[in-house]
């Protein structure tokens, strides 16, 4: 069993409180990022999503520190062979918040790393 991935989907950066004039100053005027609409259930967290080309950009807002909300998602073929894949090797799963649309967890490498997979719910 080999997990299928089908492409980078979001990479999320995180900023201090009270930081977001500043960070969204900085990725649309100075990056020319785009801004688009964070989904209703996680607003209430703050921050902002942003897209460039075809790569969603994830600003949220913590006390800097590990591990943290920042990482990378993969958008998987096979979300539910990928979790059994990853709890065979004995890598703990962490359950998210369920946004519309979306299948998804997170887990950490032996780094402290965050990593996310999800698939979109057709």
């Amino acid at each position: 069993m080999s997990i299928q991935y089908k492409r980078l989907h979001h990479i999320q950066i995180c900023i201090p409180p009270d930081q977001e004039n500043v960070a969204r100053d900085f990725y649309l005027n100075t990056l020319s990022f785009q801004e688009i609409t964070k989904p209703q259930q996680l607003r209430n967290n703050g921050g902002f999503w942003l897209k460039v080309a075809n790569i969603e950009v994830h600003i949220g807002v913590e006390k800097m520190g590990v591990p943290g909300k920042r990482h990378p998602a993969f958008e998987v073929v096979n979300i539910e062979e990928a979790r059994k894949h990853l709890e065979k090797k004995n890598v703990p799963i962490q359950q998210e918040t369920q946004i519309e649309g979306y299948e998804r967890f997170s887990f950490f490498d032996p780094f402290d790393n965050r990593i996310e997979f999800l698939t979109r719910i057709i």
